[in-house]
């Protein structure tokens, strides 16, 4: 193929815009508005690799598996992972597929349940820190510490919540097929909430494992090795700013990979838990070789890819 590649990294407002809807009905809505955005880029004359965020979805599952738990077995955090890779997978692929047919465009579409390695010596293992599931009380997660060997920390007095770590994407498993289909000219969607983290024994086999990886760093880690034209970060805002939310905010339009750098050492522009792993994700991308990374909204990409919005990473 000729085209142009971009690996796009699309968060948790193209799947869920607020409390109100989170339904599966709600989620497949916003995930055809989202999928509409990218099949004008499609059209334009792109190739697509298409990454995704699952936190409130293994959420969703991890608490139906809690209520169940008296009558059937739980369900492990990785296989939550997977189940949500295709349950999201399935939403953005039939979506890309009618607007394809409303637009004229005939490309094939295909989600790659998708293993990312992570080292086992990873620290963050030692220091578990990301939330997931439910709040429970104390009496609750001592019982899940001891019988189920949980990690488990008090949450600013709304309860207790399981904690586990977040390690740095390694390598992607099956990369190779999706380099594949990609080659074969077909739309992926793969490295969904930033893949199901598996660790390696002395063997080189691989098992699932209790963890959450980032997917803004595994979705640079996947354009990296893509070899992508441009990394696309899709999030709630239309551009990246300065001391966001303050008397004194400022949008960026075009930031160099060094200046990117600084504003993030000051440690004062990006919030730790949204906009800093994404600058981080965009200097690893660009540090590794990559020439451009937006940062955007779902509905600007494609003004965005024009140069007409979003801010814009360079070398």
């Amino acid at each position: 193929m000729t085209e142009k590649l971009a690996v796009i990294a699309i968060g948790g407002n193209s799947l869920i815009k607020d409390k109100a809807h989170q339904s599966v009905e709600d989620q497949y809505d916003a995930a055809y508005e989202t999928a509409g955005h990218i099949a004008k880029m499609i059209k334009d004359g792109w190739n697509v690799a298409i990454a995704h965020g699952n936190g409130p979805q293994v959420g969703f599952i991890l608490r139906r598996s809690e209520l169940a738990a008296h009558e059937l077995h739980e369900v492990p955090l990785d296989v939550c992972g997977a189940d949500s890779q295709g349950a999201i997978g399935y939403a953005l692929q039939q979506s890309l597929q009618n607007h394809f047919l409303d637009m004229g465009i005939n490309r094939p579409v295909a989600t790659v349940v998708t293993q990312v390695e992570v080292s086992a010596n990873d620290p963050a293992f030692k220091n578990p820190s990301k939330p997931i599931g439910s709040f429970m009380g104390e009496e609750d997660a001592q019982r899940r510490i001891e019988v189920d060997g949980w990690d488990c920390n008090e949450d600013a007095g709304r309860g207790w919540r399981r904690v586990v770590a977040s390690p740095l994407p390694v390598r992607i498993v099956e990369e190779p097929a999706i380099k594949a289909l990609i080659d074969a000219g077909m739309i992926v969607v793969a490295v969904g909430g930033g893949g199901i983290p598996v660790v390696a024994d002395e063997h080189g086999h691989l098992r699932g494992t209790a963890a959450v990886i980032d997917k803004d760093f595994a979705s640079s880690l996947l354009a990296t090795n893509l070899g992508a034209d441009t990394f696309i970060i899709s999030t709630a805002v239309e551009k990246v700013a300065l001391n966001f939310g303050k008397p004194d905010q400022k949008w960026l339009d075009t930031v160099t990979l060094a200046e990117a750098k600084a504003y993030l050492a000051e440690g004062v522009h990006f919030a730790k838990g949204s906009m800093a792993p994404k600058i981080q994700a965009v200097i690893n991308f660009l540090e590794a070789g990559g020439h451009h990374a937006i940062v955007t909204d779902p509905a600007s990409i494609p003004q965005a890819l024009a140069g007409k919005t979003g801010t814009h990473f360079v070398q």
